[in-house]
């Protein structure tokens, strides 16, 4: 079975803010790179879309490692805090709502389709792989070419705008 590796990472200017994700992939000797940015997002949405992004690029049936800065994906996946949510009706242990519910819902959908093994990595502390991640993340943060987080500004807009109903 082919192993393909993966760093990933993700940034914010703000968050929230203008943010993006990188991913460098790497498999038999070669790498390949991934970037995006978006007009407003926040860190966490961004390192968990990396994470997506990668497995969703990479063929199915093969072993993985990613390898994250981001402990709270990592933990997530590593300390069976998926698992929990899901089970208590998308709440955390606190009883408050699980932020980011449209991506976790995304991975979930994607988890099985290889074998994954995650990694933390610590951030900025001299990894190339991750130092080159999350070179991508700020320099698509701050492009031009930015998209819409819709899941990010559809949940912030329904918080602030909550649907009134009369009858």
């Amino acid at each position: 079975m082919k192993t393909i590796t993966i760093y990933t990472d993700g940034s914010s200017l703000g968050n929230p803010g203008p943010g993006g994700y990188g991913i460098v992939i790497m498999q038999d000797g070669k790498t390949k790179e991934f970037s995006q940015g978006f007009r407003k997002t926040t860190n966490n949405r961004m390192e968990l879309l990396a994470t997506i992004i990668a497995i969703e690029s990479s063929p199915k049936n093969v072993k993985i490692e990613i390898f994250s800065d981001s402990s709270y994906v990592v933990n997530a996946i590593n300390k069976n805090w998926l698992d929990k949510w899901q089970k208590n009706g998308w709440k955390t242990a606190n009883k408050k709502r699980v932020k980011n519910k449209d991506l976790w819902q995304r991975l979930l959908r994607i988890l099985n389709q290889s074998q994954i093994k995650w990694n933390w990595v610590k951030g900025h502390a001299g990894n190339k792989h991750n130092e080159r991640c999350d070179e991508l993340a700020v320099l698509a943060a701050k492009s031009e070419n930015l998209l819409i987080d819709s899941g990010y500004e559809h949940e912030t807009e329904s918080q602030s705008n909550p649907q009134l109903t009369l009858f």
